[in-house]
């Protein structure tokens, strides 16, 4: 699959991005802002969300729902529907947005909640991001399959069942999906590290193993995502804000420009660990072969002629390249030498008849 100019796959470096989300706070100078931090710190992409608040949540639905199913809403100061009606991007930022990710050189996401946002922002983006909540929503999810572009399917809170669906819907269009693992869980409380569920990568790459496979995620700092990338993740969602102690939904668990350097480091450095997953003599132990292997030497001199025997010979460092190993003894015993052989020196084949 290819976003924008990058390839994604097995053979290339994973691919992250920024979720900035409704972490601009309305101002399109801090979602510019936002933009440029993210890719110095090592973005790929950023991604923002396209709604009206009407066209996602019901406020009357919000109003008379029980409390108990509230989590992370339960701390809001204000309605679920005027949070997301704060939290709504102006669509005449598009242009100015998508000029700032040419500029620094990241590609231009977001998720789009309904139909018209699709329609409107096709023009614009490379990739669109369908969210957990959205996975029923199959009308919704052929709709933006039917733009043509790649789909990053999140699928929290969802069932096998559900993303099979979604992904079929998809399939009628195109085979551009990645499929991102995701635990809906906002609260940033630590405990989520209990349900974030890596294996379940493992699942959905033997289900789908033609697609590739993801991580949004929402836990603090990146071990989640050092376990993703190892397990066969090339996608990498997290959101990105400048200051977790701003007042908003996302910015408290996102990560900053600090974590989010940190997170890209080190999973550059997770990659180059990782390897081929062909298991050889690797060039730079190639010395170690001969340092820290035995070879077959002489105890005594060793005459020619003279039969070999298990009592005249050690398994001692180093091991020359043209040296007999130990393991392959049991083809030279009772054989017999060719020339004479001094004590300490190494055998082989060229000793023996």
């Amino acid at each position: 699959m290819k976003i924008g100019n990058r390839e994604i796959s097995d053979r290339n470096s994973t691919y992250f991005i920024a979720d900035i989300g409704a972490n601009h706070d309305g101002q399109i100078k801090r979602a510019e802002k936002l933009i440029q931090m993210s890719a110095e710190a090592g973005a790929d992409a950023v991604k923002f969300q396209h709604f009206k608040a009407e066209n996602i949540v019901s406020d009357f639905g919000f109003r008379s729902l029980d409390q108990k199913y509230l989590s992370h809403q339960s701390e809001w100061t204000k309605s679920v529907f005027d949070v997301y009606k704060e939290a709504s991007i102006d669509i005449s930022w598009d242009n100015k947005l998508k000029s700032i990710c040419d500029k620094y050189q990241v590609d231009y996401l977001t998720t789009p909640y309904d139909p018209d946002m699709v329609n409107h922002i096709d023009q614009f983006v490379q990739a669109y991001k369908i969210g957990s909540g959205d996975i029923t929503w199959i009308q919704h999810i052929e709709h933006i399959a039917s733009k043509g572009k790649p789909v990053l399917l999140a699928c929290g809170a969802a069932t096998l069942d559900d993303i099979v669906r979604a992904v079929q819907a998809v399939q009628k269009y195109h085979s551009k999906i990645s499929v991102l693992q995701c635990n809906t869980n906002y609260t940033g409380n630590d405990t989520n590290l209990d349900y974030i569920n890596l294996n379940a990568i493992k699942t959905l790459k033997n289900m789908f193993p033609d697609l590739c496979i993801g991580l949004s995620d929402h836990t603090h700092g990146h071990a989640t995502v050092l376990g993703a990338v190892a397990l066969g993740c090339r996608i990498i969602e997290k959101h990105f804000t400048d200051d977790n102690s701003r007042m908003g939904p996302d910015h408290g668990f996102a990560m900053n420009p600090v974590s989010w350097k940190l997170m890209v480091d080190t999973t550059r450095e997770l990659e180059r660990a990782l390897g081929s997953g062909i298991k050889k003599i690797e060039k730079n132990e190639e010395d170690t072969v001969i340092i820290q292997r035995r070879s077959i030497r002489s105890d005594k001199t060793l005459r020619k002629g003279q039969i070999l025997t298990k009592e005249s010979i050690s398994f001692l460092r180093p091991c020359p390249e043209d040296a007999l190993e130990p393991w392959e003894l049991d083809n030279y015993l009772g054989k017999k030498l060719t020339r004479e052989v001094s004590p300490g020196n190494y055998l082989k084949a060229s000793h023996f008849e």
